[in-house]
């Protein structure tokens, strides 16, 4: 267990989601069957045969699910030791775009060149371990 962690080696990161599209019309059909099948979950009405509509209603929720939803912004902050002051500063950036592989390569590149040793680099964020960080890997592995 580590006893002090540099902030300076610290990555601090949230993620923005939406549905993969903007509505349940517009998934091919398979996708419909497959949120069809998850929607009671969705609405907790398990057991519970949902209407047309309440099925269609339901898909503004689809963003959360990685398998139905996008990241459309990763934005990051680190705290970074001014050079000439030698006080600390924050230096944030977004990564955003409708083209969710921009996003997500723009933001392993970020990964690679900059926080690549998890021996002393660390991430951190609201509930990252539980959404952000599986959420992020699954995307990845959808866009390969």
């Amino acid at each position: 267990m580590l006893d002090h962690i540099d902030i300076t080696n610290v990555l601090f990161l949230d993620i923005e989601t939406v549905p993969v599209v903007p509505s349940y019309n517009r998934l091919d059909e398979t996708f419909q069957a497959l949120w069809r099948a998850k929607a009671p979950g969705v609405m907790k009405r398990f057991g519970v045969e949902l209407t047309d509509e309440e099925v269609s209603e339901s898909f503004e929720r689809a963003g959360i699910y990685s398998e139905f939803g996008k990241i459309i912004c990763i934005s990051v902050g680190a705290v970074a030791i001014d050079k000439d002051t030698q006080q600390p500063v924050v230096r944030l950036k977004s990564f955003s775009s409708d083209d969710e592989s921009k996003v997500l390569k723009d933001f392993a590149d970020l990964l690679t060149k900059r926080y690549n040793n998890p021996d002393r680099q660390f991430l951190c964020g609201h509930n990252i371990k539980e959404f952000d960080i599986p959420y992020i890997c699954r995307r990845m592995l959808i866009n390969q």
